[in-house]
């Protein structure tokens, strides 16, 4: 009987571009799962509470198994603010992604969001891409987005900070249900998926007018959340360093063989 050889533990050795396809994968099933969940809650129930609450299940249920999937490869950032931060907390010790690393993750992570929301969309009959016509325009909307992406950006590398990354698929999954329902703007706190769902006119979507202001309020909340990060938990420890669950070097030496 022919065995199959492991992968490098903790994802040592895997190339850049194994992990770029990574991102793709798992940021473009994450926004199949928030898509296609959408659709399928507005084609079961008229009721928007019960529709919420069957898109935030599937997300959380999703989200945290991904993470534990594909963390091992990747990091399991599938999202471009946490890429960021993982470069800006981890600049001076070397152990972060350089800027070309958070380059080609940021380019997997959209075109997987893309994807992500083309495949919901075929897997339900719905047109392929269609803008969405869900207007988000509001400066409460944007606060949320705030207070969304700083505390996940805050839970995220406080874990990895107090040794406990290995909690973030379960941590994660559910800090993004949570914040579905106690954040005006339903917990995006993604830029990626932000472009992704403009894709689809359905439950899910966001108007192509909306996104920039989306982003814009991500960013902030990327800086507000570092910033946090450093007040609360310090200078980070060598064990810190993976994220979001550990996946060993991030600067593979050699390509895997």
């Amino acid at each position: 009987m022919t065995e199959i050889a492991p992968p490098p533990a903790s994802g040592r050795g895997y190339p850049l571009g194994r992990r770029a396809a990574v991102e793709f994968v798992g940021t473009g099933a994450l926004v199949a799962v928030v898509v296609g969940s959408g659709i399928q809650a507005t084609k079961l129930s008229q009721d928007v509470g019960v529709q919420l609450l069957a898109n935030s299940l599937a997300t959380v249920f999703g989200l945290g198994v991904l993470i534990l999937l594909l963390g091992p490869v990747s990091g399991a950032h599938f999202n471009p603010v946490v890429t960021l931060a993982a470069w800006w907390t981890e600049r001076r010790d070397g152990g972060g992604p350089e800027l070309r690393e958070v380059a080609v993750y940021g380019v997997a992570q959209v075109a997987g969001a893309i994807g992500g929301a083309v495949l919901a969309d075929a897997m339900f009959a719905e047109p392929l891409v269609r803008w969405s016509t869900h207007a988000r325009w509001a400066p409460h909307l944007w606060l949320g987005e705030v207070v969304a992406t700083a505390g996940l950006i805050l839970l995220i590398f406080g874990l990895a900070r107090t040794g406990r990354a290995h909690f973030a698929p379960t941590a994660v999954a559910a800090y993004i249900g949570a914040a579905y329902w106690f954040t005006s703007s339903t917990s995006f706190a993604n830029p990626a998926v932000t472009i992704g769902r403009a894709f689809t006119d359905t439950f899910a979507g966001i108007a192509p007018a909306s996104v920039l202001p989306f982003i814009a309020a991500q960013l902030v909340g990327l800086a507000a959340g570092v910033a946090l990060v450093a007040v609360l938990f310090g200078r980070p420890t060598p064990a810190a360093e993976d994220v979001v669950v550990p996946h060993g070097d991030h600067h593979p030496a050699e390509a895997a063989r």
